[in-house]
Formats: structure tokens, sequence, C-alpha cells
């Protein structure tokens, strides 16, 4: 699928402008997530892609790019030598949802995309289409921001062989 800069998607900004102008929203940009990008990145990565596939498949672009956006609406620095795994995965997604719904009135399959992102660590099964697309956009998402950086140099080391 062609990648679009969303910042030059006015539809798909229309969706989402009034969560990114919130300082709750703002504040992810000042935690490292998936070691080489920080949470506000990976958030709208998440939505963008998740809002593109819904738009090539007619499902609800709005709550695919809103729900996307907030299923990390969380702000503590995760160490996996403190909190294991699973317990991250169920504790983050219900704290995510709780401070989204401070934050804005959610849909239903909103509220379902953000509790149910980790599915596979959590046992909680996706309601919707949308729910499923985000939790597997989440997953591409982490692996490409966690492993480009080091396939790029990885490539680069090689060409210089």
């Amino acid at each position: 699928m062609k990648r679009m800069n969303w910042r030059q998607n006015q539809e798909y900004l229309a969706l989402v402008s009034d969560l990114l102008a919130r300082p709750e929203v703002q504040r992810l940009q000042t935690i490292t997530h998936h070691h080489y990008s920080n949470r506000l990145e990976h958030s709208i990565n998440v939505s963008y892609q998740s809002y593109l596939w819904g738009k090539k498949y007619g499902l609800d672009t709005r709550a695919l790019a809103r729900g996307g956006l907030l299923h990390d609406l969380f702000y503590y620095d995760w160490d996996p030598h403190q909190m294991d795994f699973r317990t991250h995965a169920h504790l983050h997604a219900q704290i995510a949802l709780n401070n989204a719904e401070n934050l804005t009135d959610l849909s239903a399959k909103e509220r379902d995309i953000i509790i149910k992102h980790m599915f596979g660590a959590t046992p909680e099964l996706p309601c919707y289409p949308e729910s499923w697309i985000v939790s597997l956009v989440d997953d591409y998402c982490a692996v490409e921001e966690a492993l480009a950086p080091k396939l790029i140099n990885w490539k680069q080391k090689m060409l210089l062989k």
C-alpha cells in the first residue's frame, strides 16, 4: 500500500486534529517507545496505517484513526525488568482507555480498539474488524520501529564489505 504523509491527508486530519491538539496527547512525544521512536510517533503510525486499511476495505475510518491514536495513551515508561509483559499488556490498555475516556467521548468500537489492541498478549477477543486491524497494525509498527534502524545499519555494513 502506498504511504502518504499523514500531515498532508486532510480527510485523516479532520478525524484526529482535535486529539492531536490536546496536551495529553502531545505529552506522548516525551516517552521513548520501541527504542527508536516516541509514543506519539508510534500512535500516529498505528492510527494512520489503520485508517488507510479502513479506507481500502470500507470500514469505520473514524474509529480506526481515533482508536489507533489513543491506543497507547499512558505515561509510564515500561521496564520489562520491573513488570512482566502480560501485566503491562493488560494494565496499559486499561490505563489508555481510562485516559481516552477522560479526553473525549468514545464509540463502542473505539473502546474495543483501545482495550483489546494487545490481543494475543491478553485473552480478550476483539469484537470488531477495526479492533483486529489496529491490533495487527500495532504489532507491525512495533516491529518496524524497533528493527528498522538496526536493519538500515546492517544493510550499510553489508554494502561496505
